[in-house]
């Protein structure tokens, strides 16, 4: 299979694309301010403990407060300023081996290394947790919706090929390192290299690595633990203690490995900084990075723009002529699948059970897509025979295990529905580029004023080079017209730059949100 990543860096927003075979399959979106917080490092101040839920709220600097369980509270953690040595979790049953631990890394959908969960003897909540504390956290799931973000005392620092995990003592070794020699060896090396009794998960892509790498990786880790540790006693609450690396070196950490043919990138400053990332980290992949300089913008070159268009339609097309409609709901995903002008050849059974299989192969692609999380329902068409159930019920099992995110599916029941879930730590992508219609209150979504904003730019920079005037009368509807001005002014400022064009914004109370008009105005 041939991957790439095609990564587009105007300026304003960067997005990263995951090709497979020239198909787009996963797409990550960073703007200017919204930057994704899991990974996130906070010194934070206990606002309200509630023991009848054993959670309590923290203050660490957002607007919504975050929200921690018992579960994730360490207690003791941090170790007091005069004795910064770790302080592991107490537990009720030995040190489970790490075949047997159920390892996250980045391939089954946990980018930042999260630590096996284990049986422990828990304290309640009221007994860790007093209000005014000071403790230290770290982001497990960003805001989403009014919710805010969730917090865990179990702190983790991915590298390229380790986790480190001060809160455990544990060693573990990701299970897509099938040959159990390799475990063996990788384990003891790291065992050999690390200088403090800290927990370590041993990544995918360290199979193979070297004791140098890895010894190197150990002591930047346990140095950048140090720099967290220094801030926390330095800093008041509640203060960012350590901040996850941008769009485009994370996805350099996670995605850009030996199964990855190459990268491109259309920003040289971060062609740059990917270079020295590559060079410093994995440098037998410094000649699979590419800089983009083409007149044409990346995306449109790789066909992706016509891709991202279609992330917010809730029907998509099935090549025999069914459907699947995809329904994002506040408490769950709902998908539905429809036989459309699928009319088949055979029986029914045959029809139905050919639909539903096709459909299993675009549900994964589009849960992958938009990156949909939490629970998911879906209501295949109803199959009479108990092995066709199963057959479904198999594929979609089988499909899944391409997701970099944890997924558990429970059997098809017999009303034809299937109940799955899949691990969510941000906004999906639909989420992400639209917001709440105000034609239709709420019942549909158009694209946010933000996201037309940077489509108006995309298309500017399109056509700007084929202007011959210096000025361009941009005509849009007045909340976009007035969006422009008030927040994006900055970035209408760096366009004229980038462009050498002056752009003069008309309020037009006759467009719709989403329409606009550019055109350029004649010199006299």
């Amino acid at each position: 299979m041939y991957k790439e990543l095609i990564i587009n860096d105007p300026g304003f927003e960067t997005r990263v694309a995951l090709m497979e075979d020239g198909v787009l399959t996963e797409l990550h979106v960073e703007r200017q301010g919204e930057c994704d917080l899991v990974g996130n490092i906070y010194k934070a101040r206990v606002l309200r403990v509630l023991p009848g839920m054993q959670a309590a709220f923290v203050d660490i600097g957002l607007k919504q407060a975050a929200f921690i369980y018992v579960d994730d509270v360490v207690a003791g953690f941090p170790p007091d300023a005069n004795s910064p040595g770790p302080v592991f979790e107490e537990e009720e049953e030995e040190e489970p081996a790490a075949e047997a631990v159920d390892l996250e890394d980045e391939e089954n959908g946990d980018a930042d290394g999260r630590p096996p969960r284990r049986r422990r003897r828990r304290a309640p909540i009221e007994d860790l947790l007093r209000e005014g504390q000071e403790i230290l956290v770290q982001v497990a799931k960003s805001p989403i919706g009014n919710k805010g973000a969730r917090v865990t005392g179990r702190v983790t620092l991915p590298g390229r090929l380790l986790v480190l995990m001060p809160t455990t003592g544990h060693i573990g070794v990701s299970r897509r390192i099938e040959d159990n020699a390799e475990r063996t060896r990788v384990k003891e090396a790291l065992q050999e290299a690390r200088t403090d009794p800290y927990g370590y998960i041993v990544r995918t892509v360290a199979e193979g690595a070297d004791p140098e790498r890895l010894g190197q990786e150990v002591r930047f880790l346990s140095r950048l633990w140090n720099r967290v540790q220094s801030r926390y006693w330095q800093a008041g609450a509640p203060s960012l203690l350590h901040k996850e690396l941008s769009a485009t070196l994370k996805a350099c950490r996670d995605l850009f490995t030996q199964e990855v043919d190459r990268l491109v990138i259309d920003s040289y400053q971060g062609y740059r900084e990917i270079l020295d990332f590559v060079e410093a980290y994995m440098p037998g992949l410094a000649d699979s990075v590419e800089f983009y300089d083409k007149a044409e913008p990346i995306f449109d070159s790789y066909h992706l723009e016509v891709e991202i268009s279609r992330l917010a339609k809730k029907k998509v097309w099935l090549k025999s002529g069914g459907y699947i409609v995809i329904e994002d709901t506040e408490a769950l995903v709902s998908i539905d699948v429809n036989t459309g002008r699928y009319v088949g050849k055979g029986d029914l059974s045959e029809t139905i059970l050919k639909t539903n299989l096709e459909a299993v192969k675009e549900i994964a692609y589009q849960l992958r897509l938009r990156d949909l999380g939490g629970i998911i329902v879906i209501d295949f068409i109803d199959m009479e025979r108990l092995e066709d159930r199963e057959k479904v019920y198999q594929t979609v099992v089988n499909a899944l295990k391409r997701d970099r995110s944890t997924t558990n599916v429970c059997p098809m029941s017999e009303m034809g529905l299937i109940e799955m879930t899949r691990k969510r730590t941000r906004e999906n992508i639909m989420r992400m580029i639209s917001e709440t219609c105000p034609y239709c209150e709420g019942e549909g979504r158009v694209l946010s004023k933000k996201s037309i904003c940077h489509d108006i730019y995309r298309d500017i920079l399109r056509h700007a080079r084929d202007m011959d005037s210096r000025r361009l009368a941009l005509k849009v509807h007045p909340d976009v017209a007035r969006f422009l001005l008030e927040e994006e002014n900055t970035n209408v400022l760096w366009l004229e730059k980038r462009i050498d064009m002056e752009i003069l914004i008309q309020a037009n109370h006759g467009l719709h949100l989403e329409t606009y008009d550019i055109a350029e105005i004649a010199v006299e």
